[in-house]
């Protein structure tokens, strides 16, 4: 194996994610080129990391069948090794098919899996089996020995020294915010929850530029007389995703929804509560840190998990998943790392 391509175009945290096959191959495969396709706004994901060679991108949002081409013609120029394909959609399949590479693996749930070389069953949602082994068997087709590496991410020295002025005490970070409605935890359990929690360190709201405004609006409702009422500061939107990570790395814990930030975590290996509400973690998608906790509804609900993706709004109208979560069991896990 001399070139080896991987291609994961969905959303960030499955990107992420992603990032336990480059483990995985580079493990193996030290002298490899490795390269990765990603949709346009990923890339950053990899700035200077130290085993990809190139990061492929392809722009979905502008003349989207023009730069699916575009991406068509690298993969086939570079005439890789293997090839390897974690998506089960038709565009990535016609690349694949077409890639010129040696090894062309993929799932067989893509349309046009009929046109690889390796075809490999995609497994069914069953409790233990994360992501990470579901993609790990893609691998596993061109060498059954091939061991399983953690996601991981790989923040650069300036990333560290971007978020060191914040660093100074100890901190936890918060990260509120999801594409997905009834995968957020409530505003006001949030709001709740910072007005009883017990920290002497400083609060940092995380996230995304989109998500300042929800940062704001916890931290309106924040009483004068709490414990961490002059320590919260809303930091959403002033660091790219590796200076995130580096600034999740160094805190005492980090609060999380099912969404890309409790990757971000595990990628770093930084000890993460990750709150569920409407999905629940044996959908394959749970935290994979050292020091990792889960924080769910101890209700039996009928009507939970309502989807594996998350959905806009309850369709019951009541986000009983959500708000019957007790603030002991988001204190818990403060409680638990503070000892160590």
């Amino acid at each position: 194996m001399h070139k080896i391509c991987v291609i994961q175009t969905a959303f960030i945290g499955d990107v992420v994610l992603s990032t336990a096959m480059l483990e995985s191959l580079h493990a193996k495969y030290p002298a490899a080129q490795i390269d990765i396709v990603v949709r346009k706004g990923n890339e950053a994901l990899f700035t200077n990391h130290p085993f990809i060679n190139e990061v492929i991108v392809w722009n979905k949002q502008s003349q989207k069948y023009k730069n699916w081409f575009a991406v068509l013609k690298q993969l086939r120029a570079h005439k890789y090794d293997a090839l390897l394909n974690l998506q089960r959609y038709a565009a990535t399949g016609l690349w694949t098919a077409l890639s010129k590479a040696k090894m062309k693996i993929g799932f067989d749930k893509n349309p046009f899996s009929f046109l690889f070389t390796h075809k490999v069953e995609h497994l069914e949602m069953q409790p233990g089996l994360h992501e990470i082994q579901k993609n790990h068997a893609l691998i596993l087709a061109i060498d059954a020995n091939i061991e399983l590496q953690k996601p991981r991410l790989h923040p650069l020295h300036t990333d560290f020294e971007k978020v060191k002025n914040l660093q100074s005490q100890p901190y936890i970070c918060i990260a509120p915010a999801s594409v997905w409605f009834t995968k957020q935890f409530p505003v006001a359990q949030w709001i709740q929850f910072l007005n009883q929690l017990q920290f002497d360190g400083k609060v940092y709201i995380i996230g995304g530029p989109g998500d300042k405004a929800l940062g704001d609006q916890i931290i309106a409702g924040i009483k004068e007389d709490s414990k961490v009422y002059n320590n919260v500061m809303n930091v959403a939107g002033q660091f790219h995703f590796l200076s995130s990570a580096a600034l999740q790395k160094g805190a005492v814990l980090n609060y999380v929804n099912d969404s890309a930030p409790m990757h971000f975590a595990s990628a770093v290996n930084a000890p993460v509560a990750a709150i569920y509400c409407s999905t629940i973690p044996d959908f394959g998608y749970g935290p994979l840190s050292d020091e990792s906790f889960v924080v769910q509804t101890q209700e039996a609900l009928p009507c939970r998990p309502c989807g594996i993706h998350g959905k806009k709004a309850c369709p019951l109208h009541h986000f009983n998943c959500g708000f019957t979560i007790q603030m002991q069991q988001l204190n818990a896990p403060l409680v638990q790392v503070k000892q160590h």
